[in-house]
């Protein structure tokens, strides 16, 4: 698999994808306005790189909350890759493993934490979690996430209830007795987000007590996902939160909200330097990443174009990915006159 045209792998994976999955891997909210506005908006920054540097030496290499790793790159937590592959998370954790990136698990897995936490290797591996009032449930899986060795829980906080996809209900995925949400009690058949018997009621309501219990509830460091405000970043920051996830949940169940990387500016001005930010969506380049860590990110998640190369490649499809956006991000630090990410500072991008 060649993981160089982003576009031709997008293709080819919806080619190996049965049509319910692409449709599902594809769609955003309604009229899609912010999944084109999330690629657009990196898209139009402009770069001001520096002249007449040494940069023979080049180290992408970062800490993520603590955790040297050789790429500011993760893979982001999305659910069902039994849908794309028939090895689903176990195999895009070995892919992500391979490229010593940080893959996050999410809740709606369709591979249990055990099994995926048998991939890791020197890159740590995340829990994403939703939550609801029912509380039980959830915390047996934090508690599992924990044994297995995962380092940070990511709580979802942007999914109080489902969006609505045209796309995803012109071409529903029919629920197999063979792809299940395994770590969930009971392991039900796994349904989209976008499925009828989810609309028209709450999903995951977190709320900042929920944070907080949550905070007090795991030895994991807490970072927060779905924060496009300030304000709301600087809350979470203060009831103990590690890291935010500047995020718009790829726009896939609000449509019109703001795009993330015009988000993310002041959002990473207004918290501490001990909070890390992170940030996804509409990430296809390492002109993007170089963008975002610019802009104040950390580190960023990339999500869809891991699973068109799972759909394509299986693991090594996720490996390929990762080392072609690490390949494209050393150029462009290169072209930019940097030698460190430490050196990408808010002067080289323009808007």
């Amino acid at each position: 698999m060649e993981a160089i045209d982003f576009e031709t792998l997008e293709a080819d994976a919806y080619q190996v994808m049965s049509p319910g999955a692409a449709a599902f891997c594809a769609c955003g909210a309604d009229d899609e306005i912010t999944v084109s506005d999330n690629q657009r908006s990196w898209q139009d920054l402009r770069l001001r790189p520096h002249a007449l540097r040494d940069v023979s030496n080049i180290d992408p290499s970062t800490r993520i909350l603590g955790h040297l790793c050789s790429l500011p790159i993760m893979v982001a937590p999305m659910g069902r890759h039994m849908l794309f592959h028939d090895h689903g998370e176990e195999a895009t954790a070995a892919g992500a493993a391979e490229a010593d990136a940080v893959f996050a698990l999410a809740t709606n897995s369709t591979v249990s934490i055990e099994d995926v936490a048998a991939q890791r290797k020197s890159a740590p591996q995340w829990f994403q979690l939703y939550i609801s009032p029912e509380r039980a449930g959830f915390s047996m899986m934090i508690g599992r996430a924990e044994e297995a060795g995962f380092s940070t829980v990511v709580l979802t906080v942007d999914q109080s209830m489902s969006g609505w996809s045209p796309r995803a209900a012109g071409t529903p995925i029919e629920p197999s007795e063979h792809i299940r949400h395994v770590n969930l009690p009971g392991s039900p058949v796994a349904r989209t987000s976008y499925d009828p018997s989810m609309l028209d009621g709450l999903s995951y309501p977190a709320t900042i007590a929920d944070l907080e219990w949550l905070v007090g509830h795991t030895s994991m460091d807490v970072v927060v996902k779905g924060i496009l405000r300030a304000d709301d970043a600087v809350r979470c920051a203060e009831v103990g939160a590690r890291g935010i996830v500047v995020s718009n949940h790829g726009g896939r169940h609000l449509d019109t909200v703001i795009a993330t990387a015009d988000a993310l500016p002041e959002i990473a001005e207004a918290v501490n330097a001990d909070v890390e930010i992170y940030v996804d969506g509409g990430i296809r380049r390492g002109t993007d990443v170089f963008k975002a860590l610019a802009l104040g990110a950390d580190a960023v998640l990339v999500g869809r174009p891991a699973l068109w190369g799972l759909a394509v490649g299986g693991g090594n499809g996720v490996t390929q990915v990762l080392n072609h956006l690490r390949g494209e991000l050393v150029r462009t630090m290169g072209l930019c006159g940097v030698s460190t990410l430490g050196e990408i500072t808010s002067d080289l991008v323009a808007s």
